[in-house]
């Protein structure tokens, strides 16, 4: 057994059944990715349309494919054909552009919300008085070629463990707004993005049903 394969069934093994373990694929290659599909791993993430869409032609079409990294409106449309969800929606713009391409290729395109959690200014995503603003407008509903399936949240890169496990708390106390007072009767919409591989155990205790893991079932990167 390769040491990818041992790592995905030990990931698999230690997390809550509830909990989808999506393995970060992003500068990985074609062998790491077939060998981590094969020891069973069925969702990849990447960051960028472009290799995302190389890696999709070159590898098997049983593979979930998500969108995870900051998404520009003028790369949806090579996406839209094939991605299985969209984690890192952080616009109005961006979801309406989205739906419009979801149409195009008759489909219906699982998609979260970002939200803005973390002290960095450099990452992406909504704010909470956004995210209701958006949500009374009543324009999500006119959207038929989306699905609300939750939120993502990305922790500030610290080593003080308070300050993350209060983020992720806090985007758990998001998630539970936006659950029970706008998506009430949205069964779909379930799925807490959150946590990679130094913090995913704080982000599952905290609420997380999806958890983001790269340099834990692929080793460090070669600089």
């Amino acid at each position: 057994m390769s040491d990818i394969a041992g790592n995905i069934l030990s990931l698999k093994s230690q997390l809550p059944a509830h909990v989808t373990l999506i393995a970060v694929s992003k500068g990985r290659s074609l062998p790491e990715i077939l060998d981590a599909h094969n020891a069973g791993q069925e969702d990849f993430g990447e960051n960028r349309v472009q290799e995302l869409s190389d890696k999709r032609s070159a590898l098997p079409d049983t593979i979930r494919w998500h969108l995870i990294g900051h998404l520009q409106t003028n790369k949806v449309k090579y996406a839209a054909p094939f991605v299985f969800m969209i984690h890192s929606v952080d616009s109005l713009k961006l979801l309406r552009v989205i739906d419009g391409e979801a149409l195009k290729n008759s489909r219906i395109i699982r998609c979260l919300l970002q939200l803005h959690i973390a002290r960095e200014e450099t990452k992406f995503g909504f704010s909470m008085d956004e995210v209701r603003i958006m949500m009374e407008s009543g324009e999500i509903e006119s959207m038929h070629n989306i699905q609300l399936n939750g939120i993502m949240g990305m922790a500030t890169f610290t080593d003080d463990e308070a300050v993350v496990r209060g983020e992720f708390r806090y985007l758990r106390e998001c998630f539970s707004e936006i659950r029970t007072r706008y998506q009430k009767g949205n069964p779909d919409c379930n799925v807490i993005s959150a946590g990679m591989s130094g913090e995913y155990n704080i982000a599952i205790e905290e609420g997380s049903s999806m958890v983001r893991i790269g340099t834990g079932i692929f080793g460090e990167r070669n600089k």
